[in-house]
C-alpha cells in the first residue's frame, strides 16, 4: 500500500469513523486510540483488499471489529474470564459522559442515543450506523457482514425496543412530577 491511497483514505473517511467510533465508546481518547488501531489494520490488510465492497464499509467494518475487540476485552477485564463474549446479544455499554460530538446534537438524538445503552450490541450498531452516520441498508450490511432481512429485522426490533425504553422514561418522568 503506497503513502497516496493510506493517505486518501485517512483523509476521506477517518471523520466519519472516528463519529462512529465516538458514538460506539463515547470517549474521545478511547476513538482516537481506536482509531489508530482502525489505521494500523488498514494499512496491514488494503493489499488483501479486493474491492467487492466500497473502501467506506470496508473502513467501517474494520472499526466495527476494532470497536468489538474492545468491547470484548473490557468484559473479560470484568469478569476475570475468557467466556464468550456475543457482541450482538449483549450490551455495549460504556459508562462514559457523552461526549461534545455527542451533546451537539438536537435533543431528540441525544435522547435516543442515551436510550441506546439499554439495546443489544447489533441493535446498538445498526441504529448508530443507519441513523447517525446515514449508511444505507446495503452498505450496513456489508459492514456487519449480514444480508439486508437481518440488517432490517435488526433495525425494526431496535426502533421498537427504543419506542418501549422511551415511553416507559416519559411515564416515569411523568410520575416522578
Amino acid at each position: 500500500m503506497d503513502d497516496s491511497v493510506f493517505h486518501r483514505l485517512y483523509d476521506d473517511y477517518h471523520q466519519d469513523v472516528f463519529q462512529f467510533l465516538i458514538y460506539l465508546v463515547k470517549n474521545r481518547h478511547l476513538a482516537e486510540d481506536l482509531m489508530h488501531e482502525v489505521y494500523i489494520r488498514v494499512f496491514k490488510a488494503y493489499d488483501r483488499f479486493e474491492g467487492k465492497s466500497s473502501e467506506k464499509t470496508w473502513l467501517f467494518s474494520i472499526a466495527k471489529n476494532v470497536a468489538i475487540d474492545h468491547f470484548r476485552k473490557m468484559a473479560v477485564r470484568k469478569k476475570h474470564s475468557d467466556e464468550h463474549f456475543d457482541w450482538e446479544t449483549q450490551q455495549l455499554t460504556s459508562s462514559e459522559r457523552i461526549p461534545e460530538e455527542v451533546a451537539s446534537l438536537n435533543e431528540d438524538k441525544i435522547l435516543l442515543y442515551k436510550t441506546l445503552d439499554q439495546c443489544t450490541g447489533d441493535q446498538k450498531m445498526v441504529i448508530i450506523m443507519r441513523f447517525f452516520q446515514d449508511l444505507s441498508i446495503a452498505e450496513t450490511a456489508e459492514v456487519l457482514g449480514w444480508s439486508e432481512g437481518k440488517v432490517k429485522t435488526t433495525q425494526h426490533r431496535a426502533i421498537k425496543a427504543l419506542r418501549e425504553k422511551l415511553s416507559s422514561r416519559e411515564g416515569g418522568e411523568a410520575n416522578a412530577t
